[in-house]
């Protein structure tokens, strides 16, 4: 079984997430247990997924579904900065959209917004490679995920 059974968020030392980015992170989490792909490569899953930010690397800490450790692997978040940049001020526009615009101009904000959190969703599947594999749906929420991690309390 190539998925996440469980995800767990190491936010310890950050700054706390606004309500609009505990809601994403709600929402990913959510998802990403309901369905998903994470292939980790020679090893049989479930996988539970520690997901954190430590000394300024992204942290995959991927233990079995009874908790027995697999690996752990450390991603540099320099390759996700602008994008992760680029993400949070359309969330912004988008967020300001919805109290105040009309559908169709929200709708092009929305579509603009999820363009970005594909190229986040490459760039995540780019930076797995080697390490594990997950299909288009599953990067997107982890990247979401990232995002609450690293820029959350910004």
């Amino acid at each position: 079984m190539t998925r996440l059974c469980r995800i767990e968020i190491d936010d310890r030392g950050l700054a706390p997430p606004t309500p609009e980015i505990e809601q994403d992170r709600r929402v990913a989490v959510f998802d990403l247990l309901e369905e998903n792909r994470f292939d980790l490569a020679g090893q049989e899953g479930p996988f539970a997924l520690a997901l954190g930010i430590r000394e300024g690397r992204l942290v995959f800490d991927l233990t079995t579904e009874s908790g027995a450790k697999l690996v752990e692997f450390h991603l540099s978040l320099g390759p996700f900065r602008q994008v992760a940049k680029d993400y949070f001020q359309i969330c912004e526009s988008y967020f300001d959209a919805v109290k105040r615009l009309p559908p169709s101009q929200i709708e092009a904000i929305d579509m603009a917004r999820r363009g970005i959190h594909n190229e986040g969703a490459r760039v995540l599947q780019e930076r797995l490679e080697g390490k594990a594999v997950v299909d288009t749906a599953t990067a997107r929420r982890l990247f979401t995920l990232i995002c609450a991690l690293n820029w959350g309390g910004r």
